[in-house]
């Protein structure tokens, strides 16, 4: 009888039977990490008090990750902070697509265009992922550190990776994830959503009208791979008032031209 073949990436205990295949103390370390990636800085209550752990057992994790660099302690204020290695490990996932230092250069050239702070975005796990900023020297702002996560249906970016979707993967996407309103232009129906994704591939760029924050809006085009896959999206965000309606035709065509660019750099096909 033909041996069973072993999945690769795993040991051969783990296909023979069924176990336990997370550890505990990693997984709590793991939290803590993404915990104190959403703050600029926590006090060890704070932390305790967030994942409802004890003090003394958070202190152990933050000092076990602070030995190897993951976490670093403001000893004035008694904060801790996500610490230099946790960002290069962030740095080799950035690394396994050429989208980020191929973007760069063309979100700079787009935020001297329009003004605006422009940004680049993934999809993780039903989510838009911002992994880039060019910001604009205007005081106010938008501002999305790397790792801020936003929904997709109420984020430029969100709406442009969803309207290249085809129609088996976009019902999945409406049937896992809510579409919850966050202001009152918040679109919350599915028949309302998949118009807008029309419209949006129609256009070539998808427009955010304070659908996630009031007084601020957003337009974005998807950047593709050299398989035309939507594997990424650039934008431009601003306040209201500095991106008027009778701006958005144009900021569109500069963020669509930006898009095909970097898209173009990573091989996508010329029809795409």
């Amino acid at each position: 009888m033909k041996p069973t073949a072993r999945r690769k990436g795993r040991p051969k205990a783990f296909d023979s039977k069924p176990t336990q295949t997370t550890i505990q103390s990693l997984d709590r370390a793991l939290e803590v990490l993404d915990t104190l990636a959403l703050e600029n800085g926590m006090t060890l209550t704070e932390v305790s008090d967030r994942l409802k752990q004890s003090p003394a057992t958070m202190y152990r994790v933050l000092s076990t990750l602070q030995a190897r660099g993951f976490v670093e302690i403001d000893a004035a204020a008694q904060t801790w902070h996500i610490g230099a290695m946790a960002f290069r490990l962030g740095s080799a996932f950035l690394r396994r697509s050429g989208v980020v230092d191929r973007s760069r250069p063309v979100m700079r050239d787009l935020m001297e265009a329009t003004g605006e702070t422009s940004n680049l975005g993934i999809e993780r796990d039903g989510e838009v992922m911002f992994i880039g900023q060019v910001e604009t020297t205007e005081t106010i702002r938008a501002f999305f550190p790397p790792g801020t996560l936003s929904p997709m249906h109420a984020s430029g970016i969100g709406k442009a990776l969803l309207s290249q979707r085809d129609a088996d993967s976009l019902g999945r996407f409406l049937r896992t994830y809510p579409l919850n309103r966050f202001t009152d232009k918040t679109i919350g129906t599915a028949p309302a959503l998949q118009a807008e994704l029309t419209a949006i591939r129609q256009q070539g760029y998808a427009f955010d009208d304070e659908e996630r924050t009031a007084g601020m809006r957003c337009v974005a085009a998807p950047i593709l791979n050299l398989y035309g896959e939507a594997i990424a999206g650039i934008s431009v965000s601003g306040p209201t008032h500095r991106m008027p309606a009778d701006r958005i035709r144009e900021i569109g065509r500069l963020v669509q031209q930006a898009a095909n660019t970097v898209s173009r750099g990573l091989g996508a096909p010329e029809d795409t």
